[in-house]
């Protein structure tokens, strides 16, 4: 049976580990936003900096940051649920993306596994998830990610209609000299 979110809020104990890495699943009641194209968006959750996650009609799943930045993030709702297991700090990987860079995402991700601060927490929810939800590892969530985002065609509106930019930011781990010092 595919991965759904009615499967997935149905198991209160991988949504409570879902949780812990910053992933909620109670959506917002007012949509503060809109999608070119789609009447009623589906927002399924949200994380802990006001943005939400929308299931699109063709099932892959959109990211609507509060800071005006919105993309498509995973093919799948399964993919999405992957990519926050495999890569709990995913948001991050795209601020320090460079612009879009897939090399530079990679060094960010590896930048940002060797400074988790509750590393033993995150590793138990990472294998309680995928346990109880018999979920195969990501076979390559960052290339997934950049992927995604990349190809993203949907466009998000703020309320007074002006359009949302990309995920991509324009940093890199050498902006920051805690990540600067993990990746070397």
């Amino acid at each position: 049976m595919p991965l759904t979110p009615e499967v997935l809020t149905a198991n209160g104990e991988v949504v409570a580990w879902l949780g812990s890495l910053d992933v909620s699943f109670a959506p917002d009641e007012e949509p503060w936003f809109t999608i070119d194209g789609v009447e009623s968006p589906r927002q399924i959750g949200s994380d802990g900096s006001g943005g939400a996650f929308v299931l699109l009609p063709a099932q892959n799943v959109l990211y609507v940051s509060s800071e005006g930045r919105a993309g498509v993030i995973a093919e799948s709702f399964e993919a999405f649920i992957r990519l926050v297991v495999a890569r709990p700090y995913w948001l991050d990987i795209l601020k320090f993306s460079a612009g879009g860079d897939l090399q530079e995402m990679r060094r960010a991700a590896d930048a940002l596994e060797a400074t988790l601060d509750d590393e033993d927490d995150i590793n138990e929810a990472r294998e309680e998830i995928r346990e109880s939800l018999d979920l195969p590892d990501a076979d390559d969530p960052v290339g997934a990610l950049y992927e995604a985002v990349a190809a993203s065609d949907a466009i998000v509106r703020a309320t007074d209609g002006s359009p949302f930019t990309t995920l991509f930011n324009r940093f890199s781990i050498d902006n920051n000299p805690m990540l600067r010092e993990a990746a070397a």
